[in-house]
């Protein structure tokens, strides 16, 4: 069979982890590559007996391709087509198609849907796309056209959100906008709770889709609880506490455009913004400063102090700081709910390091429940790399 794209060819035994559908290629595995290749080109990968692994995108760095296809694969809008109907279809099977409590979730999460590089949120009628790499900001036309196909999606709006991912890759001059319609939801639902989502201008796609389970899980536990609630954003977790019966949240962000939304969002579910005050300061340095016990459920869910393996150990050092501050000064009996959404600290590790920050505070802690990301964001079994987002809520005492 002939390749349909120029080649990529692996050294001879480097074909191992594509075998196992490993989507990812690593530079130091290539043994030649067609001439002329630039990040975003697509590609077809061959092994050292030049027979053919798969097809994908061409990409700057050490990762050196993504692949879509483990098949000698024509990409174009038949491709997109049949892999964003699958997403859909397993969305529609969890429930999430047409539901009056929830109408946002993730269409598309990655690896997890065999679209290695794409994000696809959904808040209400309106789709935000978000390329994470070149190959997929390059096709991102053809991604809206095939959203638009999918009739029971019942997209009005698609949003391009795809400029950050690609500055952080030093791609200039990739800009956001509407390739369909504007702006045009007021609020979305999450198990009934109301939200204003800043595609535009927020962080991500505008909302951490990924902690919906989690969120809930604190409206359960929150009843007559002083709560908490660091590198709040926009007060997700404050909110499902209100409606869990907290007796007062305390919400903390640097961002005062976050800590805005964070003010309307509790109003808009019919709290007050007055009796629940919403900062802004830096979280690390409020944990730091706050009195011993004037909380009894603290929220840490903070950025990615480790983006990648070369800032692991001062990320580490930065989830065991938060920890310790928050154990060692919230009340006997009180709940911490924590996480890492960093990729390069895996599960075991991050455990370790909340577990050495009890430690140093000399506290007795349990851990009630390990939490990760919902449904909407599958993990690949071939790509364990794709479970980035671990949580422990444990019980101080």
């Amino acid at each position: 069979m002939n390749p349909l794209y120029p080649v990529i060819k692996l050294r001879e035994g480097k074909d191992d982890a594509v075998k196992r559908f490993h989507p990812w290629i690593f530079s130091g595995a290539i043994a030649k590559a067609a001439p002329g290749l630039q990040a975003g080109d697509i590609v077809t990968v061959t092994n050292a007996k030049d027979e053919i692994l798969g097809t994908g995108f061409c990409e700057a760095g050490n990762i050196a391709v993504k692949l879509l296809s483990f098949e000698n694969t024509k990409i174009g809008a038949m491709f997109w087509q049949e892999r964003l109907n699958a997403a859909f279809e397993t969305r529609k099977a969890l429930g999430f198609i047409d539901n009056p409590h929830t109408n946002c979730f993730r269409l598309v999460h990655s690896e997890g849907d065999n679209l290695p590089g794409l994000i696809v949120d959904i808040y209400g009628k309106t789709a935000v796309i978000q390329a994470q790499t070149e190959g997929m900001a390059l096709n991102v036309n053809a991604i809206a056209k095939a959203l638009e196909a999918i009739p029971e999606l019942k997209i009005e709006a698609i949003y391009n959100k795809s400029s950050e991912a690609m500055q952080r890759m030093g791609k200039e001059g990739v800009e956001d906008g509407y390739l369909l319609g504007g702006k045009c939801e007021d609020f979305v639902l999450e198990n009934d709770s109301k939200f204003l989502i800043d595609w535009e201008e927020g962080q991500k796609t505008g909302f951490f889709l990924d902690q919906r389970f989690n969120r809930d899980l604190v409206r359960k536990l929150a009843k007559d609880r002083t709560v908490l609630n660091t590198f709040c954003y926009t007060g997700g977790f404050s909110v499902t506490a209100l409606q869990g019966g907290a007796k007062q949240v305390v919400s903390v962000d640097c961002s005062k455009k976050a800590i805005t939304i964070c003010e309307n969002n509790i109003e808009l579910n019919g709290f007050s913004k007055e009796a629940n005050p919403s900062l802004v300061e830096d979280a690390k340095l409020y944990l730091q400063n706050m009195p011993e016990n004037q909380y009894d459920l603290i929220i840490l869910d903070p950025p990615a102090f480790a983006k990648n393996h070369k800032s692991l150990h001062r990320g580490l050092l930065g989830y065991k700081f938060i920890n310790k501050e928050a154990i060692k000064k919230i009340q006997a009996g009180g709940l911490l709910f924590t996480f890492s959404c960093s990729q390069a600290v895996d599960k075991a590790q991050f455990q370790s390091i909340v577990m050495a920050a009890a430690i140093e505070t000399g506290r007795k802690a349990k851990i009630l429940y390990q939490l990760s990301q919902p449904e909407d964001h599958p993990i690949n079994i071939y790509h364990p790399e794709g479970a980035y987002l671990k949580g422990l809520v444990l019980q101080i005492d």
